[in-house]
């Protein structure tokens, strides 16, 4: 029996919820749309993006289960901070909550390298996102967050171009979206 590819769900929860908290970020939907993020960041972004991560992990994928279970993760962490904790933390705490995913997310950049180059553009994309929005909290310079949020936008299209480019390419049995080696 085959095995089916987790990698399509992990990459579409992190694009989708990426995509709605970007486009706050950047300006582009208010603020009071945060709830709608928080259920996706609960829901896709952190739940099925984690069960995606164990999935990868039954495979033998290490990256794929290191990834989709932290960036998972990540999102359930963003969720509970902004619903339960968010009021009483200061803003260069975040700054370094987001310093620490981006050193993070620059570590697995590297581990990219041996992997195909649609990951590459996502990680490397994402490693800049979460610079800028750590320096914006950390300097107090709200015009880097909407540099980051833009930045997110395009991170969340590169990771749904990867999701998409497995599921078609799965489905079709050939190379139809090209992802680079």
């Amino acid at each position: 029996m085959k095995t089916a590819n987790p990698a399509p769900l992990g990459l579409f929860g992190f694009a989708l919820t990426t995509f709605l908290l970007s486009m706050i970020n950047a300006g582009f939907i208010p603020g009071t749309g945060l709830g709608v993020v928080l259920a996706m960041a609960f829901a896709f972004g952190g739940f099925a993006q984690f069960c995606a991560g164990l999935m990868e992990m039954t495979v033998g994928n290490t990256f794929g289960f290191v990834a989709f279970c932290s960036y998972g993760a990540f999102w359930l962490s963003f969720a509970l901070f902004v619903e339960f904790f968010a009021k009483d933390v200061p803003g260069v705490m975040v700054g370094w909550y987001l310093a620490a995913w981006g050193a993070f997310t620059f570590v697995m950049f590297i581990g990219t390298f041996a992997l195909n180059r649609a990951l590459q553009a996502i990680f490397f994309v994402l490693t800049i996102t979460f610079a800028l929005l750590a320096l914006k909290d950390l300097t107090g310079n709200a015009a880097l967050g909407g540099y980051g949020g833009d930045l997110g936008i395009v991170t969340a299209f590169l990771a749904f171009y990867l999701g998409a480019a497995h599921v078609i390419n799965g489905t079709h049995g050939r190379v139809i979206l090209p992802i680079g080696g």
